[in-house]
């Protein structure tokens, strides 16, 4: 089993040797243990009579953000997406294995994925508000859920929208519609409404790759400090933001699993020469 944790405390000095490094992060994984929030055997997926997922043997640690990378088409997307059970909607779709969630075998036919969604947030590559107010769009799965008091439901919503950075920006105008915002502040937007159901793990698909400079070092900001509420993955093409903002990093090629790691690790002392040739910029 392949498994994913940090290993920031070892990039305290500049001048480590990969050794070093390396004995550093087996050191302090010795001495601590880091619950895992997904833990994934023999993960197998197709769609129709394609395989597209070969035998995925992976741990996501929990309150960590873990980012995966690799080239268009290699199944990055298409894991992310049962995860929330989002591929029962496509026909033919169908999977194999173990994957679960705090013991939680989400592959289960029995399972309420209302609630799986619910408690698995997702975030994708173009902003997607309703054609509704900011106020109703972050209350929206809320009220799915359960009554809420009005004085409870407009809490809800503050804290939410904090959370996101996006309260101060919209405060005095949450009946407007949500349309009207920017693209930065959509996607925000969109991450207040996956956070106001109270998920433990959010499921982020390129989230910043439909936006500006500006507005992805903002989401790429509130992603650094969601991690400390939220376990977060990541689907990403831009190696650069994989480097800033995640803490391990999976490789994925032609649907298999390459490689796993700490983010440091595998970006300067990758052992496979695949994913060498990738965050190199060799291959991609």
């Amino acid at each position: 089993m392949k498994t994913i944790t940090s290993s920031r405390r070892a990039m305290n000095s500049p001048t480590q040797s990969s050794n070093a490094l390396h004995q550093g992060v087996a050191e302090g994984l010795a001495t601590r243990s880091i619950p895992m929030a997904v833990k994934m055997q023999g993960l197998c997926g197709w769609y129709s009579k394609h395989q597209v997922l070969h035998a995925i043997d992976l741990d996501i640690a929990a309150k960590q953000v873990c980012a995966f990378i690799g080239p268009s088409g290699c199944g990055k997307s298409t894991l992310l997406r049962w995860m929330n059970r989002m591929n029962d909607t496509i026909p033919g779709a169908r999977a194999s294995g173990t994957l679960s969630l705090h013991g939680v075998e989400l592959l289960d036919p029995a399972l309420d994925v209302v609630d799986l969604r619910r408690r698995v947030g997702m975030v994708f590559q173009k902003p997607n508000p309703f054609p509704k107010s900011i106020f109703d769009n972050v209350a929206f799965g809320p009220r799915l859920h359960r009554i809420y008091s009005r004085t409870d439901l407009e809490e809800l919503v503050e804290q939410s929208l904090r959370a996101s950075a996006l309260w101060e920006e919209v405060k005095d105008r949450l009946t407007k519609s949500a349309l009207g915002l920017s693209g930065g502040q959509q996607q925000r937007l969109c991450i207040a409404r996956a956070i106001a159901v109270g998920p433990e793990m959010l499921l982020m698909d390129e989230p910043c790759s439909a936006l500006d400079p500006r507005s992805t070092a903002s989401i790429e900001e509130l992603i650094r400090e969601l991690r400390a509420t939220y376990t977060i993955v990541i689907v990403t093409h831009n190696m650069q933001q994989a480097s800033r903002v995640s803490d391990a990093t999976a490789f994925f090629y032609e649907g298999r699993l390459i490689e796993t790691g700490p983010t440091d690790v595998l970006f300067t002392t990758p052992k496979e020469p695949q994913t060498e040739a990738y965050v190199t910029g060799r291959f991609g």
